[in-house]
């Protein structure tokens, strides 16, 4: 698929977020619906993104008892999203209920689940003296993203340094949604494994996430251009 960038929408509610929309002529453009706008203003965002074409990736990570996902998940392929996310670590049955969820609630729409593998705030330190997980970051994304494939999910969400790995081990049509992009300029702030776009459409990524490096950008129409014109897509 051609690489695509969703902007990420963290903002406190729909009134900043259509506002920021609006004066960044940024009608249109992918975008990514959080916890902390979804759980403000619920449904109603994702029809308000929805009737102004915005393609949406809803970003709730659900990660809970299989069959509290499924139900979840009956519920949110009605909404129309695009892509939506469960945690990987939530294991195989978990996600296999997700799926079989957005399959028995959609209509005509097809969403597309993905599963997080390791939180790009995730460090090497954290991975093996929190968690206690053996093994590089690396190691520990491409198996989740292998579980996650064979347990029915489209893709992962994982680091750009993984995004690689994963193709290899689990094919090029699976795909790699990747956060951390920041560009060149900007500031890396609570993320650790991040990446430039043009870094990340080197390295195996299919769907890039950039948040604060054009919301926070003195010209953020301009800084999402220069985003895209770095993944080597046109738009607009």
């Amino acid at each position: 698929m051609n690489p695509s960038i969703y902007l990420a929408l963290d903002f406190p509610d729909w009134k900043a977020s259509k506002e920021f929309i609006a004066a960044n002529q940024l009608i249109g453009v992918p975008v990514k619906v959080g916890m902390e706008l979804f759980f403000r203003e619920g449904p109603r965002v994702i029809e308000k993104l929805k009737e102004n074409n915005h393609p949406v990736f809803l970003d709730l990570k659900l990660h809970d008892i299989p069959t509290t996902v499924r139900r979840a998940m009956k519920n949110i392929a009605g909404l129309g999203v695009d892509i939506v996310n469960v945690h990987a670590l939530g294991g195989s049955e978990m996600i296999e209920q997700a799926k079989l969820g957005l399959l028995s609630g959609s209509k005509s729409h097809e969403t597309k689940l993905i599963a997080v593998t390791i939180l790009t705030s995730m460090g090497q330190e954290t991975i093996n003296g929190e968690l206690r997980l053996p093994g590089e970051v690396e190691e520990n994304a491409v198996h989740l993203a292998k579980v996650s494939k064979q347990s029915g999910a489209d893709g992962v969400v994982c680091s750009v340094h993984e995004a690689n790995q994963i193709k290899a081990s689990c094919g090029t049509s699976f795909l790699t949604v990747t956060p951390g992009i920041r560009l060149a300029n900007s500031n890396t702030d609570d993320q650790r494994r991040i990446a430039t776009p043009s870094f990340a459409r080197e390295n195996g990524a299919d769907i890039l996430v950039i948040g604060r490096s054009v919301t926070t950008a003195a010209y953020p129409y301009q800084a999402y251009e220069q985003a895209m014109k770095e993944l080597g897509t046109e738009w607009n």
